[in-house]
């Protein structure tokens, strides 16, 4: 294969400048590697060459029509696979088909009404403990980020596994935080400490994986005790089994690994998302005020349901906007191509690393006018289906897209919806610039304090 490397900085020393520039500020460093050479940049790093392509067609060739062409680069997921285990998300080949098989029924949309009803529940229930407060002083400042990591790990877990975490649900969130640093920084390391080294990073690691280990094999053991079947996902990965490959059940091993990915990816990216939904409506109160009309308009005095998700298009743009905006995911895991390939006419020979961005393709003004303003109105018709294809890919694409992404979806439409009809929300006073910070999702750096009022 042709030497003919696309464009890239020239980095003497092993691409290691290059790679600390990625760690210290991932985003900037892409987004000025696509400013100065263009939409895909090539240079040596660790040994290895790395590709990365910012083209929406670029992105459709990897992730969709080249798909079987690549793997996710086993490093990177041996650093998730320490507390997932060979999980759906970890799996490649067969057994990851066989794994998606037995999770996908709990996907189906036949059982969002359900999921629904325990969505809006529970944040009718954090609504009124904000109320309570309000009644007393008139609004509130809540740290946001906070509210929504509590928030979407009471739901997935209620959800999924007729759980109610709401007594440990503070160490939890501590866990998955610690461990989102601890991805971030083992992924783009050149190797990984072992877990008996005596620091506090590692010790804070150890913790956190035991917090979460824990909690799940509690799930488990609970729900394998009372052999009930209380419909939901875990009942369904106990009784399951692959009638489409070998017939073979899951152990509790396997059962315990699927928890744990779907009970972290559950709730960690969604409540990020909402970080972001909510700093977006606080800074644009035309645009919260679009949603209260909508609501107004379709569903009155009544609480909402899964059922009004697909009337509810200007919220569904909010949030489709804001993931636009700041995607949890910034990327897709590294791939690697098994053979050379010719991704839209650059040759990536085999082995190479692969890399896609999209915070960075999501906010190209060539695919979407004024990038960096916030206008829901691109995603409504007729403006959305002018949208160049792949250009937006918050969830992934093609096999391995996020197999929760309906589910996040009516999610996020159904919080916003339960929270707006009740209060408007706008910035703290005291809240000061935000910026981003990149772990293993996009999160605002020190969270984001927001004042809520009652709607009269």
């Amino acid at each position: 294969m042709s030497k003919n490397f696309p464009p890239g900085p020239r980095d003497g020393c092993f691409g290691l400048r290059t790679m600390a520039g990625l760690k210290a500020d991932v985003l900037g460093t892409y987004t000025q590697l696509k400013e100065r050479y263009g939409d895909v940049v090539s240079f040596p790093i660790a040994g290895q060459r790395l590709f990365v392509f910012f083209h929406p067609d670029a992105v459709r060739e990897i992730l969709v029509a080249q798909a079987k062409s690549f793997i996710r680069v086993p490093r990177v997921m041996r650093v998730f696979a320490q507390w997932n285990g060979s999980s759906v998300l970890i799996a490649e080949g067969e057994p990851w088909l066989r794994q998606r098989r037995l999770v996908q029924p709990a996907f189906q949309p036949r059982r969002f009404e359900r999921y629904g009803q325990t969505m809006v529940a529970a944040t009718e229930r954090l609504a009124q403990s904000w109320q309570t407060e309000i009644d007393a002083r008139g609004s509130l400042d809540v740290e946001i980020n906070q509210a929504m990591t509590d928030l979407t790990l009471n739901i997935i877990c209620r959800t999924m596994f007729a759980t109610d975490v709401t007594d440990t649900s503070g160490d939890i969130a501590r866990a998955v935080a610690i461990l989102s640093e601890v991805a971030f920084h083992e992924m783009q390391s050149p190797f990984t400490l072992p877990n008996w080294w005596p620091s506090r990073f590692i010790r804070n690691k150890r913790w956190a994986m035991n917090v979460l280990d824990e909690a799940v094999w509690q799930i488990v053991r609970t729900r394998r005790a009372a052999g009930d079947d209380q419909g939901d996902l875990l009942s369904m990965l106990l009784a399951a089994v692959d009638e489409e490959g070998d017939g073979g059940r899951l152990d509790d091993r396997q059962v315990r690994n699927e928890l744990m990915t779907l009970m972290l990816a559950g709730h960690d990216t969604t409540a990020a998302a909402l970080d972001w939904v909510w700093y977006n409506l606080a800074q644009y109160p035309a645009s919260a005020a679009a949603c209260q009309a909508e609501l107004a308009a379709r569903i009155g005095n009544r609480a909402v349901a899964a059922s009004d998700v697909p009337q509810l298009k200007f919220i569904e743009a909010v949030v489709k906007e804001s993931l636009r905006l700041y995607p949890p995911a910034i990327g897709v895991f590294l791939r690697q191509p098994t053979a050379d390939v010719d991704i839209c006419g650059t040759q990536v020979p085999r082995g190479s690393l692969v890399a896609l961005s999209s915070y960075v393709t999501q906010r190209d003004a060539r695919w979407f006018a004024e990038p960096n303003r916030f206008l829901p109105e691109r995603f409504l018709a007729p403006a959305v289906h002018d949208l160049k294809p792949n250009a937006y890919f918050p969830f992934g694409a093609g096999p391995r897209v996020c197999i929760g992404q309906s589910f996040a979806m009516t999610e996020m439409v159904l919080i916003v919806a339960t929270l707006l009809r009740r209060f408007t929300v706008a910035l703290a006073p005291d809240q000061g610039t935000v910026e981003l910070q990149v772990h293993a999702s996009l999160r605002p750096r020190n969270g984001v304090r927001l004042r809520w009022t009652p709607r009269a």
